[in-house]
């Protein structure tokens, strides 16, 4: 089996639960292959996070979220599954903790886990001059204007059918996965990661009846800039940027890929709010 380990350099004690992990996994016979060259091992194979994913059987995330949702975008993609140790903050993603990992390793080796698949957007960038830009994310679309400018025009339809203009800050387009992250915090609601759908929340609506709003998983999402506004840029994953202007479309839908996540078979989704949220904490 090969394994291959993805890691945030910047976190502290990152390196040192790579160099341990590492060496658990040769012990048990187990090709090791990394994305960065903090290692001193001659025996554990260095190549870009791209190429790692097409190489391994099974990725090992060490990071927060930010680090799992940048590898899902290759891992996904090449359909390869992603266990998360949370070296980071809240961890909704990255579930197994920072002293669990070597159980989880033992599990992983030994086939006593379950992979459950998380619905991604693909999302399409269209622009007047430059290349279109094609983007696979795991939780969210994000349209936002600049610190400084006004509020924004966003014409928004589904299939080609009109649902609203929206005057706002943005606009979230949401996965399932997605909807504890941005879209909770601009009030969209909790989705369980198993329902097919796509959500769709405005950022500080003008009009206070603009509410989030659920859609099917097989729609199809298009948006263009009305207003004449230059500082307002969408973004994949919060961590993709790109200039979105009134020359621009973007076109959001279900993805062809799905991201495989490795979870204890004992996972519980609703036990992961109480303890992400503070849920029945007084």
């Amino acid at each position: 089996m090969k394994v291959g380990i993805i890691i945030k350099p910047g976190i502290k004690g990152a390196v040192g639960v790579l160099e341990d992990m590492a060496q658990y996994l040769k012990r048990k016979g187990t090709e090791v292959i990394v994305d960065t060259h903090v290692l001193k091992d001659p025996d554990v194979m260095v190549t870009s996070r791209k190429d790692l994913v097409r190489q391994v059987d099974a990725v090992v995330v060490l990071g927060g979220d930010g680090t799992m949702l940048s590898a899902c975008r290759l891992a996904g993609p090449a359909g390869v599954p992603v266990l998360g140790v949370n070296l980071g903050g809240l961890g909704f993603i990255t579930e197994t903790k920072i002293n669990e990992w070597q159980e989880a390793i033992d599990r992983l080796l030994s086939g006593d886990y379950q992979v459950e698949e998380r619905m991604m957007l693909e999302a399409l960038l269209e622009g007047p001059e430059e290349e279109s830009v094609r983007v696979h994310v795991l939780n969210d679309v994000v349209i936002t204007k600049g610190a400084l400018a006004r509020i924004i025009d966003l014409e928004v339809l589904v299939d080609g059918t009109l649902i609203n203009t929206y005057k706002a800050d943005g606009l979230i387009i949401s996965t399932p996965t997605g909807s504890t992250a941005y879209n909770l915090s601009a009030g969209g609601p909790i989705v369980h990661p198993q329902v097919p759908c796509i959500v769709v929340t405005p950022i500080c609506p003008h009009t206070l009846t603009n509410r989030p709003i659920v859609l099917s998983d097989s729609e199809v999402i298009s948006i263009r800039l009305i207003s004449k506004t230059e500082d307002v840029f969408v973004t994949f994953d919060g961590q993709l940027g790109y200039a979105f202007t009134d020359s621009h479309k973007l076109t959001v839908r279900a993805s062809e890929f799905r991201t495989k996540l490795i979870l204890p078979r004992t996972r519980d989704f609703f036990s992961v709010l109480r303890e992400k949220l503070n849920w029945g904490v007084r």
